[in-house]
């Protein structure tokens, strides 16, 4: 039997391109930089077929009154139902050419499989963030200024946000964040289990205010992990750079919702209207205020890594991706909160 001379790779030599290092690589970075992503409702789907998740949504029943020798009265239901489109597929590839893997340090692998793991997470994120404009009944359409018109401006947490030039967002009081807590308990929302998602210039104006750098709003000091800042009135506050970006064209009114800080000129935004800016831009960030069960992330195929050989391109293309659907569950669960960008 013949015998190799020692050339042939090994799991060793070839361990930088083993699929399975770069998966659980990816899998550990990719759960670290959710932040929304890991406040709401998770639905695992993985290895079933179809596209569309259908979830039963009882309603609450209203308890009876006994009264004696009588049977007791029975609580009947029809649940509704939340169709979750699974219909969102992303992927994140890159090609280590051999000469790249022979010369560069091993550090690499780590970097590339954080950036792989960081654009997935920010797909999900940026999407959960989009349906913040649809709670409390509010609608997603391709033309007009119906984006986010019942979200609440910051400043009393009460007022509607309007589009109309230049817009009226306020940057968050203590008084307004009372008002918006209030908001979804008097939807009977458990507030000891709301969540408030803040972009960082919110966590600046919070940082300004006395009573929310004390002990009491820090907690035990966990203010790294997964952007948690602290705990506010027993709601858990998060800072997340993936807050939507609203202009406000001053010569049409229209809105465009984008995750850009740059002025939106001519195009369909995220939320899918056309938008044709005519005149100068106001910016607004969009916060939210929300129990896990407003909305869903429905994932069917989990982060998926894979490498393969590309002999054309003497390197080795690893992929990234995932499949899920999200879906706003309870819309009076959550509510979108305005504040100047």
């Amino acid at each position: 039997m013949a015998v190799f001379g020692g050339n042939s790779m090994t799991i060793t030599t070839g361990a930088n391109f083993i699929p399975e290092m770069w998966s659980d690589e990816t899998i550990a970075a990719y759960k670290q930089q959710l932040v929304l992503g890991n406040l709401v409702t998770k639905i695992p789907f993985k290895g079933k077929k179809g596209d569309t998740l259908h979830i039963p949504v009882p309603a609450r029943g209203s308890a009876s009154a006994k009264a004696a020798n009588t049977i007791v009265t029975l609580v009947t239901d029809t649940a509704g139902v939340v169709d979750v489109a699974i219909n969102k597929h992303y992927e994140y590839s890159y090609v280590f050419e051999d000469i790249t893997e022979v010369q560069g340090l091993s550090s690499m692998r780590k970097f590339y499989t954080d950036a792989a793991a960081y654009g997935l997470a920010q797909r999900i994120d940026r999407d959960l963030h989009l349906l913040g404009a649809t709670f409390n009944g509010g609608t997603i359409t391709a033309t007009g200024t119906t984006s986010y018109e019942k979200a609440v401006i910051g400043g009393d947490g009460s007022t509607l946000f309007s589009g109309a030039t230049p817009g009226n967002g306020t940057a968050l009081t203590d008084a307004g964040i009372r008002r918006v807590i209030q908001t979804l308990e008097d939807s009977d929302v458990n507030s000891s289990e709301l969540k408030f998602v803040i972009p960082p210039v919110e966590a600046r104006v919070l940082r300004g205010i006395a009573r929310f750098t004390e002990q009491a709003f820090i907690g035990n000091g966990d203010v790294i992990k997964t952007g948690r800042l602290g705990n506010l009135y027993g709601v858990e506050v998060f800072q997340s750079t993936n807050c939507p970006w609203i202009h406000v064209d001053s010569g049409t009114s229209t809105q465009a919702v984008t995750f850009s800080s740059t002025d939106f000129t001519t195009g369909v935004d995220e939320l899918g209207m056309t938008v044709t800016v005519s005149g100068s831009i106001t910016k607004y960030r969009a916060c939210m205020m929300l129990h896990k069960d407003a909305m869903a992330h429905a994932e069917q195929m989990g982060i998926r890594t894979q490498a393969q050989y590309k002999q054309e391109y003497l390197g080795t293309l690893v992929t990234a991706d995932t499949i899920y659907g999200v879906k706003e569950l309870r819309d009076y669960a959550a509510l979108a909160v305005i504040v100047p960008a």
